[in-house]
């Protein structure tokens, strides 16, 4: 039997035996398509080591595909990828020259959406016990929230349109955005996101941006899977700055709208929120403006007022002062007068007692200077030098000087002896020693 023939009848065998289509479960390790065919590698593993224990191939024609394709997107809001869990509609083939394969001609999504939302929602428990699923909405935006961080597809409508409706603001807002480039759709947006994100954090974000914004301009449905992980939603989670998602469709919203500070509908309603936020804060200076001018008009007006009531009442005051000062004045003068005259009699009575008491005192005051005055002279005529010489003694005068001591006198010295009846004068010669 040659390979062909043994081919055909495990051919034929398998279509007698196996004519049935069969409802399966699996989960797709591969899908591609390819001149409008899609290509399947289907695998189960185990649930406790996700170990792999079966695999098999599947194809599904492109007449089949075209059907069941946008349907299974309308529905689930992604595309067939590796990774997803799939309820598939078979019937077994061998071809003599490609082997086995399994033939899909069916495809259940609600069996997918199933598993999708079990998906997401084991994803938002795990963020919830890490603490980190409200960590984003406790952030606030700054008030002048005008540095941007864009992370989008350079290439995107939706930037274009974003930065547009920043720079035609019509309140003339100034915005200084900058774009990390970033695969929005497809395998690589996780990955793709992330890095951006941590090129952003690089770049010193508390003194070079206010915010992050998130946008997709455009796409299918299908390509917001990528948006639906744990590590993305994780690092948006933990970022220190607020991040504004705009993603999404109406009626779509990704574990990573879910995570952000604000999620919007599209990048231009990201801006309009921008813009929005800007005019509250002008709005809110603008009141405080008015009323700080109302409340210092206010000021002015009750300050007026006073000081009318003061221009009315201090004349009166004054008045009143005046006359109570005058008052007090008068009464003053009035007591200093009479004190003063009190004191004039006072002096005066001293004055004339004085009078009366000054000659008696002036007699007694002249008799005792009179006797001090004998006294003195009766003692400087015991002192007269000239009561001395008269009993015998002598003046020894040396220029005019007494002299007390032989060593105020030299040899030759000329000196004047007074006598009691006339002077002597002599020279002063020294003996030698004996």
């Amino acid at each position: 039997m040659t390979l062909y023939e043994l081919n055909h009848l495990v051919s034929k065998v398998i279509e007698s035996e196996m004519p049935s289509e069969y409802w399966v479960e699996a989960e797709l390790s591969e899908c591609r398509e390819s001149r409008g065919h899609c290509y399947m590698e289907l695998i189960q593993k185990d649930e406790r080591t996700a170990t792999p224990i079966a695999k098999a191939s599947a194809k599904c024609w492109a007449n089949k595909w075209m059907l069941i394709r946008p349907g299974f997107e309308r529905t689930t809001g992604q595309r067939l990828h590796a990774g997803m869990k799939v309820l598939l509609k078979v019937y077994a083939q061998f071809h003599e020259a490609y082997g086995f394969s399994w033939i899909v001609t069916d495809i259940d999504p609600t069996y997918t959406l199933g598993d999708m939302a079990r998906k997401r929602q084991e994803i938002i428990r795990q963020l919830k016990e890490e603490g980190v699923f409200d960590l984003q909405k406790e952030l606030q935006l700054p008030l002048f929230c005008q540095r941007i961080a864009v992370i989008s597809s350079e290439t995107a409508a939706g930037y274009g349109d974003f930065c547009n409706q920043l720079a035609d603001n019509p309140y003339g807002f100034q915005f200084q955005t900058r774009l990390f480039p970033a695969i929005m759709q497809g395998e690589g947006v996780e990955q793709s996101i992330i890095a951006a994100l941590e090129r952003i954090f690089s770049f010193h974000i508390p003194q070079n941006f206010d915010a992050v914004v998130i946008i997709r301009g455009g796409g299918a449905t299908s390509d917001m899977s990528g948006f639906d992980t744990l590590a993305l939603a994780e690092n948006v989670a933990n970022f220190p700055l607020p991040i504004i998602t705009g993603i999404g469709h109406d009626r779509d919203e990704s574990i990573l709208d879910m995570v952000s500070h604000i999620r919007v509908k599209t990048p231009t309603a990201a801006a309009a929120l921008l813009i929005d936020h800007l005019k509250t804060v002008l709005d809110a200076i603008n009141d405080a403006q008015e009323q700080i001018v109302r409340l210092a008009q206010q000021k002015l007006t009750s300050h007026k007022s006073r000081l009318s009531t003061f221009a009315e009442i201090l004349p009166r005051l004054f008045t009143n002062v005046k006359t109570r000062q005058e008052a007090r004045l008068d009464s003053l003068n009035s007591r200093m007068t009479t004190a003063i005259r009190q004191s004039i009699v006072t002096h005066q009575s001293l004055i004339n007692a004085m009078e009366v008491k000054m000659p008696i005192l002036l007699d007694r005051r002249l008799m005792a200077e009179q006797h001090r005055l004998q006294l003195i002279e009766e003692k400087t005529k015991n002192l007269d030098p000239a009561l001395l010489l008269k009993r015998g003694y002598s003046i020894t005068l040396h220029n005019g000087k007494a002299v007390h001591s032989p060593q105020q006198l030299q040899s030759g010295d000329e000196i004047e002896t007074r006598l009691a009846n006339g002077t002597l004068r002599s020279v002063v010669t020294f003996s030698p020693p004996e």
